[in-house]
């Protein structure tokens, strides 16, 4: 097996770790927020973090990953930004309507492509900024009910939006930059975003909830879906660290619009939620955007990949083939070049 067909073969079997965890995730607590009244979101995610750190430092013990330590301020910055891009985005979903939150979920999207595209000159094509204006077009109709607007939570939005876009494109330059694996990244960058969620959690969860989350009776039943949604939680935040590192903040944020819609059906499905033709409609339209975003970024992977090879193809070529390798030489000499200098030099700066 080739590498790019292991890479290949790797970034699969990420993209679906993650849609599997991420739905059995929203099925477990949503009977632990809606059935059992426990509604506190951001206390529980400190505890998901938590629990993932505890299940990476027993693999990091096993020698099933190395440790590999860089720059502190970059993991401590990085570390804080998600813990508060996850309470933001439970602050915008308490001070708005659902409408209005799904569509500040919506925007993530563009605003990441925008970043990208001023501080990091990523280019998008027109085929894939069609696709994803279909996406986005297919999942607000199938999500986008109410739009309840004040200023108060259109900031908050704001706020959510602009963290979030910033730590998923964080999190795919970071392992780059460092050359730290996704496991790497999320084993230091754990404790920073427990401990800002622990701190601020209670507090914000009491302040949308007039609940305190240390007064709650944690019933056997409770502390089991609790339990089972820390497990499941590893597995989600591994994943998501592994699919913005080998694809982009783009695709992963497409993927988590994917998740929605499964979300939708097997909410219908298996928890008999109410189902309308607008939201089969709207799933539709989503999954056509997801098939040519999909066909798009695999055609234009394909064209790079070439364009890669091309250049080791023409100097295999002209090594062997005697003729043109006279025939090269014979003009470097003509025109005053020092014969011992390569051949394709010049070639190959062209197409770098």
């Amino acid at each position: 097996m080739s590498e790019s067909q292991r890479f290949q073969l790797g970034t699969v079997g990420a993209l679906s770790l993650s849609v599997v965890s991420s739905v059995s995730i929203v099925i477990c607590n949503k009977a632990l927020i809606s059935t059992l009244g426990f509604t506190f979101a951001t206390t529980l995610t400190s505890w998901h973090l938590l629990v993932t750190f505890c299940s990476l430092h027993v693999a990091l013990w096993m020698k099933l990953f190395e440790h590999k330590p860089f720059d502190p301020r970059a993991v401590m910055g990085f570390g804080i930004l998600n813990g508060i891009s996850i309470g933001l985005l439970n602050l915008s979903l308490g001070f708005n309507s659902v409408g209005f939150y799904q569509m500040t979920k919506l925007a993530i999207i563009p605003c990441t492509v925008l970043l990208e595209t001023l501080f990091f000159m990523k280019k998008f094509s027109r085929s894939i900024q069609f696709s994803l204006t279909i996406l986005l077009f297919g999942v607000g109709i199938a999500t986008v009910t109410d739009l309840q607007l004040n200023t108060l939570g259109s900031f908050l939005s704001l706020l959510a939006v602009i963290t979030t876009c910033v730590a998923q494109i964080m999190t795919n330059a970071i392992q780059k930059k460092f050359k730290v694996s996704s496991t790497q990244l999320l084993y230091q960058s754990c404790p920073y975003q427990a401990i800002t969620l622990f701190i601020v959690g209670p507090f914000l969860d009491g302040l949308l909830t007039n609940r305190n989350v240390f007064a709650f009776k944690y019933t056997p039943q409770v502390l089991f879906f609790i339990v089972l949604s820390c497990l499941i939680a590893v597995s989600v935040n591994f994943s998501t660290f592994l699919v913005i590192g080998k694809t982009s903040p783009v695709t992963y944020q497409v993927l988590g619009h994917l998740k929605t819609c499964l979300v939708l059906a097997f909410g219908y499905v298996l928890l008999h939620d109410p189902f309308s033709w607008r939201n089969i409609l709207g799933i539709l339209v989503a999954v056509v955007g997801m098939v040519l975003y999909s066909y798009c970024c695999s055609l234009e992977s394909q064209q790079k990949a070439n364009e890669a090879s091309a250049p080791l193809s023409q100097a295999k070529e002209s090594e062997s083939d005697p003729l043109l390798s006279v025939e090269n030489g014979a003009t470097i000499l003509g025109d005053g070049v020092d014969p011992k200098a390569p051949t394709w030099n010049s070639n190959k700066d062209l197409h770098a």
